[in-house]
């Protein structure tokens, strides 16, 4: 897979802009990918050094829409953490 086919969109909320003093970045990733496609996808995208992948799975919600209901889809969120002498991410430095 293409380092932009693993990283789909960054996940900003306001407890995920918390974290990025500290350098920390939350992204929505492929289902199918693992923590060292996503650390080397990171890297490759943002010209950045991580030191830690964190992988959490979502599962889809149950909704309704009158008479209709199903679930919402499943998908899956990766915390990266950069390394220290790593530069930040230069498409977060003005949302905080």
């Amino acid at each position: 897979m293409l380092a932009h086919d693993i990283i789909i969109k960054p996940i900003i909320t306001e407890k995920t802009m918390g974290g990025m003093p500290n350098k920390k970045y939350t992204f929505k990733v492929a289902k199918d990918a693992g923590k060292i496609e996503i650390k080397k996808a990171v890297e490759e995208i943002f010209k950045v050094k991580v030191s830690k992948v964190n992988t959490l799975k979502i599962r889809g919600k149950f909704r309704r829409h009158g008479r209709y209901q199903g679930y919402t889809p499943s998908w899956k969120k990766a915390y990266v953490t950069l390394t220290e002498d790593s530069k930040a991410i230069e498409f977060f430095e003005g949302m905080f």
